[in-house]
């Protein structure tokens, strides 16, 4: 046998016996990805969680945050409400905490009652049960959530029979999963992340088996693929009239839907393994220096602001704050207020006192941009459009909690990855980074993935209705494998027994 001869026959047993082992996980993979196309995983968004907030009362509202234990260790500093009454939760090397700002005494642990109180709150007239405590779960293996644990479970009696996640740390609302949502994630991201293999928020074993199993169908859609193209006659026909030389029905078709979404099927499963970013492939050789960039952290050096002159300013302006968050930029401490729509104002002290902004300079963010990477800045440019490397997704989306607004600073930097960054000049947050090789990886797994170019993402339902026939056809494809697969098993295992 020459060595091309056995070439294809080692892709021929290559491609029948990975798809053997694949077929059913690909079949699941396909048809829970449609449905991920409409339902995303259980969140609490931004702009969900402010809207349960009730505005800041300006008038005997809270002591200084400066009074606060340990705040001057503080990286992060905010004054929200919990339980409908305003509170600073702090994040320090010890942890996250909980302070009454009307008292400055520390709250929690939360307990049940807590619990169901928040919960309440949250959900103004439904009815609410305390359902346990949780380490972690299906819907909660978010790293975010760690300084939050146990979480406390309640269901609400709402028409949605949602389910909140609360912090038995600070008592805030962490998560909100509907039954329904819930329902359709087992048949969604529940079951597309196999996720039923997780344990815990970083799970390598999970991770590994994942990338395992993808990198096992991109081989078997691999060698499908060339066995397709192998046996096809472009030019021409088999006896029996057809293009494929299969008269057996599942053969045929799983030859014929092949050819047509072959293709598609061997990019969605690569670019699910490229998802999980194997061996660090797409990981930063340089990150962006977040504490550079700010030059100070807010429990270090704070805005010298008092809480009721900011909210007063604010609300002069018609801007109710829900939330206010100690920032700084660049050494320059300010106040980042957040209303129930996760609209954002600037509090900034000057020469002549307070003064709200509604946004950063370019110029100011330049300043700052300038101590993120050592390589200095060799570009810059307003971004007013999205682009294939700025872009906001959809709620539903994995991506749908990013902020991406616009117009944005986008600061190009002379380091070796050719890193870019995109500054929101609204809260003065680095929104979004990517070097070389992250670019790599948003081609690889987003756009082959998820389709998500400004151009495909502006088509709504036309985009959708695509992704939603090519699903539906790497799902057949998949089908008829799944059915020559279990014939295959069959006839092998009783000729053993025979």
């Amino acid at each position: 046998m020459s060595m091309a001869s056995q070439g294809k026959r080692a892709v021929i047993l290559a491609h029948r016996w990975t798809g053997v082992a694949m077929c059913v996980l690909m079949a699941l993979w396909f048809a829970s990805g449609m449905v991920m196309l409409f339902v995303g995983y259980p969140r609490l968004l931004p702009a969900e969680r402010l809207a349960g907030l009730p505005p800041l009362p300006v008038q005997g509202c809270c002591v200084d945050p400066g009074t606060l234990p340990g705040v001057g260790d503080a990286t992060r500093l905010v004054l929200t409400s919990i339980r409908g009454r305003p509170h600073y939760v702090t994040t320090t090397p010890a942890g996250v905490a909980a302070f009454d700002a009307a008292t400055g005494r520390r709250a929690g642990p939360v307990d049940g009652a807590g619990a169901l109180a928040a919960a309440r709150t949250f959900l103004p007239g439904a009815g609410a049960r305390l359902a346990g405590q949780v380490a972690e779960d299906r819907w909660t293996h978010a790293r975010a959530l760690d300084a939050h644990r146990p979480l406390h479970v309640v269901e609400l009696d709402d028409a949605a029979a949602t389910r909140l996640y609360v912090s038995s740390t600070t008592g805030q609302v962490m998560l909100d999963a509907p039954r329904a949502q819930r329902a359709w994630n087992y048949v969604g991201a529940w079951l597309h992340w196999l996720y039923m293999l997780r344990s815990q928020p970083k799970d390598p074993v999970w991770s590994w088996t994942v990338i395992a199993l993808s990198a096992v169908g991109t081989l078997a859609a691999l060698a499908g693929a060339l066995n397709g193209i192998w046996r096809w006659r472009f030019a021409g026909r088999y006896k029996s009239g057809a293009r494929t030389p299969f008269r057996e029905a599942a053969m045929r078709w799983h030859h014929v839907l092949g050819m047509a979404f072959g293709a598609v099927l061997l990019a969605w499963i690569f670019s699910g393994l490229m998802s999980m970013n194997p061996l660090g492939v797409f990981d930063a050789r340089l990150r962006p220096d977040l504490g550079a960039y700010a030059g100070a952290t807010p429990g270090a050096r704070r805005a010298p602001v008092a809480v009721p002159q900011a909210l007063a300013l604010l609300r002069a302006q018609g801007f109710a704050a829900r939330e206010l968050e100690w920032r700084v930029l660049g050494g320059e401490p300010y106040l980042l207020a957040r209303d129930g729509a996760d609209r954002t104002r600037l509090v900034v002290a000057g020469g002549a006192g307070a003064a709200v902004l509604a946004r950063w300079s370019d110029a100011r963010l330049l300043a700052a941009a300038r101590a993120l990477l050592p390589a200095a800045p060799v570009g810059q440019a307003r971004v007013t459009d999205y682009d294939a490397y700025y872009y906001k997704r959809g709620a539903q989306s994995m991506y749908g909690d990013d902020d991406r607004r616009l117009p944005a600073l986008r600061v190009d930097f002379g380091d070796a990855g050719a890193t870019s960054a995109w500054i929101d000049p609204y809260t003065g947050d680095v929104a979004a980074s990517m070097d070389r090789a992250q670019r790599a990886g948003r081609w690889l797994f987003n756009l082959l993935h998820s389709w998500d170019l400004p151009a495909m993402l502006a088509a709504g339902w036309v985009r959708e209705a695509v992704l939603l026939v090519l699903g539906a056809g790497g799902l057949l494809l998949s089908g008829t494998a799944v059915v020559i697969g279990m014939r295959r098993l069959r006839k092998r295992f009783g000729a053993a027994r025979t």
